[in-house]
């Protein structure tokens, strides 16, 4: 609150509110305070929303400094509807929910991205990345739910197969080393592969060798096209989204993992 009363940014982590309101509890059933549901106390709301809303934009009269709240909160058994994580979900602009299952499948970030909701949405996008991965999220989450089905049979439509294959290598590529950030022009370039088919033919194993593969193409013998979408205020222009097509098109028929 200091940094933004006097006109700077900063972001804390709340690491977890989950524990906080469960001592909370202990500490309202122990003074006698009438329970509500799941035990806690019927303030508990309040208890975070009051420590959650100090986060935030102050007017350019004020200083125009900011506060950024991320809390997190541990859910049982994957239940998101539970009473703290409803609570939380209401007052923040969105969540990520990292999935265990997940993370024992080897995605690393475990997002869930049919649970995973912003309300900022693709406003916080720039719009060369909107533009690549706008449909990337329904595919996804179509993956999800077709791959959940296509362990019961083997008889697949081609639509379905093509769903599959594409989702399995959209989840390869978004996989992302510890410590490794990416430059916005280059997650464009490593979206627009995935999104645009040229990972479909790629082994499932060798996409993430791949990405990197075309990226350090990208980087060394065509540096050009990146710093197009840079100083086009990071927007993939057309003549920039035709060059990453023919250099796309061209690495894919000559690479050999």
């Amino acid at each position: 609150e200091f940094f933004r009363d006097n006109g700077k940014h900063a972001v804390i982590f709340y690491d977890d509110l989950s524990k906080q309101a469960v001592a909370y509890r202990q500490m309202s059933l122990l003074l006698r305070r009438p329970p509500g549901r799941e035990a806690y106390p019927g303030d508990v709301f309040y208890l975070h929303s009051r420590l959650l809303e100090r986060a935030a934009k102050m007017h350019r009269n004020q200083g125009g400094g900011s506060l950024t709240a991320l809390p997190v909160i541990e859910t049982q058994a994957g239940d998101v509807s539970a009473y703290i994580p409803t609570n939380v979900i209401s007052i923040t602009d969105g969540q990520i929910f990292l999935e265990s299952e997940l993370f024992y499948q080897g995605q690393r970030p475990a997002i869930s991205v049919g649970l995973s909701v912003s309300r900022v949405g693709s406003a916080a996008q720039y719009k060369a990345t909107k533009s690549v991965a706008g449909t990337m999220k329904l595919e996804l989450a179509q993956y999800r739910e077709v791959a959940a089905f296509a362990k019961f049979g083997s008889d697949l439509d081609a639509a379905t197969q093509q769903q599959l294959n594409r989702g399995v290598r959209l989840y390869e590529l978004l996989k992302q080393g510890q410590y490794e950030p990416q430059e916005p022009e280059e997650v464009v370039a490593s979206l627009f592969i995935g999104v645009k088919g040229y990972c479909d033919r790629i082994d499932v194993d060798q996409v993430q060798a791949f990405e990197g593969a075309f990226l350090a193409h990208v980087k060394s013998a065509h540096g050009k096209v990146l710093k197009e979408i840079v100083d086009a205020g990071y927007v993939l222009t057309e003549n920039a989204e035709k060059e990453l097509h023919e250099i796309a098109e061209d690495f894919t028929n000559g690479y050999s993992a």
